[in-house]
C-alpha cells in the first residue's frame, strides 16, 4: 500500500498537533517512529526513521504539514531535535508555529501509541526496515479507519471495504 493513497485522507479538526516518537527494534538496531495526532486523537501523520535528529524531525514536520496544513501549536516532549526542527521550519517558511513542551499535554498521543505498541509487540520484531514501514503503515491505516478518519465518499462502506479499496 502506498503513502500516496493515504495522502489527503486525514482530516485533523484542530490546528494543534501533538508529536512524539518511540523506539522500535528492526534487525537488532533501534529505529524511531515519529507520530502526531490532533487534539481529538485523530492521526495526523507518522514516519519511520533510522535516526532521531533534527533532520529526521524536520522531515517528519514537513511531511505532516504538507499532508495536513500548518498547525497553530505543536506539543512536543523535551526533545531538542524536535524543537530545533520546528524553529528552523518557522524561520525558513515565515510561519509562527507555537512550540509547547509540557509533558502532560502529550497524554493523547501517548494513549494513542498504546494500540500500536500492543499490535507490534505480538509481531515479535521486524527483520527489514521496508517490511516494518509497510506493516506500520497498514496498522496506522486500520486505526485511522476505526477512528472514522477515512471515508470513501457518500457511500456507507464498512471498515473492511474501505481498507480493501485503499489496499487494491
Amino acid at each position: 500500500m502506498s503513502q500516496e493513497k493515504l495522502k489527503g485522507c486525514h482530516f485533523p479538526k484542530t490546528l494543534v498537533y501533538q508529536c512524539v516518537y518511540w523506539y522500535l527494534r528492526i534487525k537488532g538496531k533501534w529505529y524511531y517512529l515519529y507520530r502526531a495526532v490532533d487534539k481529538e486523537g485523530n492521526t495526523v501523520d507518522f514516519l519511520l526513521t533510522a535516526k532521531r535528529d533534527k533532520k529526521a524531525a524536520k522531515r517528519f514536520l514537513a511531511k505532516a504539514i504538507n499532508n495536513n496544513g500548518i498547525p497553530k501549536k505543536i506539543n512536543i516532549d523535551k526533545s531538542g531535535a524536535n524543537k530545533a526542527a520546528i524553529e528552523e521550519y518557522n524561520e525558513e517558511n515565515g510561519t509562527s508555529i507555537e512550540i509547547r513542551q509540557i509533558k502532560y499535554l502529550n497524554n493523547i498521543v501517548e494513549q494513542d501509541h498504546r494500540g500500536i505498541k500492543r499490535i507490534t509487540k505480538q509481531i515479535l520484531g521486524f527483520k527489514e526496515f521496508y517490511a516494518a514501514s509497510v506493516i506500520l503503515s497498514g496498522i496506522e491505516l486500520v486505526r485511522m479507519i476505526k477512528k472514522g478518519q477515512i471515508s470513501q465518499g457518500k457511500s456507507a462502506k464498512t471498515p473492511a471495504e474501505i481498507f480493501e479499496s485503499l489496499a487494491s
